[in-house]
């Protein structure tokens, strides 16, 4: 009796808690980790506690911004006040309603130091103490003109953050001290800052929270005059020439829901209006994310099971109940080991960089100083024009027509017309040196593997490994080792673009007829005759189609390698990722798409030309 009467009293309860939804409740997909994580632990309360039935869409902010003021969205787990003018005119025309502080603090910003280094140097506390530091932050090793000034770690191109950047060092006159250096993405920007801190040196740099770093590391920020509205506004103002000088805004977290929402379901917006992390546990729980790759649904999940009397705090005693029915512990796979490697790898990484990046980056601003920025001076002195008669003149050189040798010019012609010019040389600099080193390694390993056969099976699993491994796994290592810039897009490049040309010079080798080797052999010729004379010249259009394929391929990383810092089209089109600037993105794309399609019909062309040639 006593059993069945439990039941009826928990189905009386649970029906009450779920009559707060009738209708499923629609919640935008976040595309950051902070976002993810609490429209994660909003969704299991809904879900479990009040038996809700929770779909979420994906879109951009903008899209689910307005799909939010239209109803078709019912909640934002996650929002930055004052960053969005669609949400301020939803609540204008009281379309929707923003509540809660998710966040206790809000959300900081500022320049940052490590705390090893404040403890070292406890008079740098202020902006206006870097003045007597800028020998402290320089380059160990750097071989421009800027190798004297400090180097300041902003934000990637095209974040709101670069301008005020930006205007802050200017207005503050600390550009006279400090250079600005720029990472491609907010991963480049995290591995250097790391690659600095592991190895305990000093480094300044711009940062927020929440995130994961903010967790994983001891960062304390310098001060700067209390934050003043008016002049901040000013500093993201582009075309503001206002000297002003303002600390950084705390911008606080809240929800944001439909109007409609709101109305009609009163309990669960005051639930709502409840939750609030600590900065503590947004940090770690982006870290924890981050390191474990682990799901924002499965962080949630570990989060109400660590912090029950945190979120018990939220909810009415009946959704308690009903959320400690339903809750359940992170779901283990049964059938399958639990193998990591990830904790190994990055110690191996770590250890890496604390023992090789100083000489690695000294080797780095060697290459830069000696081999890149020299091509890049060269490609600069000479006029436009010039260089664009001289491509002409070489696609018709390569395939004696005229209409490839036109449109070659023309092609050269629009990019300079779009103002991209010079990040067109500094992109071919980048594709000269990278596709160059390649040649001087690949086609040396091709030759060798190609007469043996034997290290050919022994070295074919590494090529494998170079060609089908996602660039993006060991750029950041590289970037680590080497430091923002050229150098680690260079080695990049050839670590993706080396495997073709190898192969394809092996396979020409292979594909020599014997019988030619041997009246070769018969007359009396030396191996390196052999080599020179007869090997190499049947097996030409193999190599050439090779090279043709290194080409293509570098340019494609040359373009990637933008996200560590290398400039160039690649950064275009990067800053118009980010940026959501459509225009610019089509204008730097098809500037590589010209380019891309001159190399490869001049480089076939001379292809077809050099083989016809060595067949008569």
């Amino acid at each position: 009796m006593m059993p069945r009467l439990i039941c009826l009293v928990l189905m009386l309860l649970s029906s009450s808690v779920y009559a707060a939804c009738t209708q499923p409740i629609k919640m935008a997909a976040l595309s950051w980790e902070s976002g993810q994580f609490t429209t994660a632990v909003i969704k299991q309360i809904l879900q479990q506690a009040y038996g809700c039935e929770v779909i979420e869409v994906s879109g951009s902010s903008s899209a689910q911004e307005n799909a939010l003021i239209q109803n078709d969205l019912q909640l934002i787990a996650e929002i930055w006040q004052g960053r969005s003018t669609v949400l301020a005119d939803g609540l204008k025309s009281n379309q929707i309603q923003v509540f809660g502080n998710t966040l206790a603090g809000g959300a900081t910003q500022g320049w940052y130091i490590p705390r090893y280094l404040a403890e070292q140097y406890p008079d740098l506390r202020h902006y206006q103490d870097l003045f007597r530091y800028p020998s402290l932050f320089q380059a160990q090793f750097q071989s421009n003109t800027d190798a004297a000034k400090g180097r300041f770690l902003t934000c990637p191109k095209g974040w709101v953050c670069e301008g005020f950047n930006q205007r802050l060092l200017h207005n503050t006159g600390l550009n006279q001290h400090y250079s600005i250096v720029q990472p491609g993405t907010g991963a480049a920007l995290d591995a250097e800052i790391s690659a600095y801190y592991e190895q305990k040196k000093p480094v300044l740099f711009y940062y927020w929270q929440p995130a994961g770093l903010m967790a994983k590391y001891d960062f304390v920020p310098l001060r700067f005059p209390s934050f003043n509205a008016q002049c901040w506004d000013q500093l993201v103002d582009k075309t503001s020439k206002d000297p002003c000088i303002s600390g950084f805004p705390v911008s606080q977290l809240s929800i944001a829901a439909s109007n409609a929402f709101v109305k009609q379901h009163p309990e669960l917006v005051e639930m709502l209006k409840k939750i609030q992390f600590s900065p503590e546990q947004l940090n770690g729980a982006i870290l924890s994310m981050n390191e474990n790759q682990r799901s924002a649904t499965d962080q949630a999940n570990l989060f109400m099971l660590e912090h029950p009397a945190q979120w018990q705090a939220w909810l009415s005693p009946t959704a308690i109940q009903q959320m400690q029915l339903q809750q359940t512990a992170p779901k283990q796979q049964d059938f399958f080991p639990k193998w990591d490697m990830q904790d190994q790898l990055n110690q191996q990484l770590k250890h890496l960089v604390v023992q090789f990046s100083d000489p690695l980056r000294q080797f780095s601003a060697v290459i830069e100083g000696y081999f890149i920025s020299p091509v890049l001076q060269l490609l600069t002195v000479v006029p436009a024009w010039a260089w664009i008669l001289l491509t002409g003149a070489l696609a018709w050189y390569s395939s004696r027509n005229w209409g490839l040798s036109l449109m070659s010019m023309l092609g050269l012609f629009l990019i300079g017309a779009l103002g991209l010019w010079t990040a067109l040389l500094e992109t071919c600099a980048l594709l000269f040196c990278s596709v160059l080193l390649t040649l001087l390694i690949g086609i040396p390993v091709g030759i060798w593997v190609g007469l043996k056969p034997r290290a050919y099976k022994w070295i074919q699993p590494l090529l494998d490994v170079m060609q089908t491994m996602p660039s993006f796994v060991y750029l950041i290592p590289i970037l680590m080792l080497f430091g923002l810039g050229h150098v680690p897009a260079l080695f990049a490049t050839l670590i993706y673009a080396i495997a073709p040309l190898i192969r394809l010079t092996a396979l020409g080798i292979q594909q020599v007829n014997p019988s030619l080797i041997e009246a070769g052999s018969a007359f009396g010729s030396s191996p390196r005759q052999l080599l020179f004379w007869i090997i190499l010249p049947q097996a030409r259009p193999s190599i050439l189609a090779g090279l043709n394929q290194t080409i293509m391929m570098s340019l494609s990383m040359v373009v990637l390698a933008s996200m560590i810092g290398a400039p160039g089209l690649g950064e275009y089109v990067l800053e118009s990722i980010q940026t959501l600037n459509v225009g610019q993105g089509i204008q730097s794309g098809l500037s590589i798409v010209i380019l891309a399609i001159i190399i490869d019909r001049i480089s076939q062309a001379y292809g077809r030309t050099t083989t016809t040639n060595s067949k008569h």
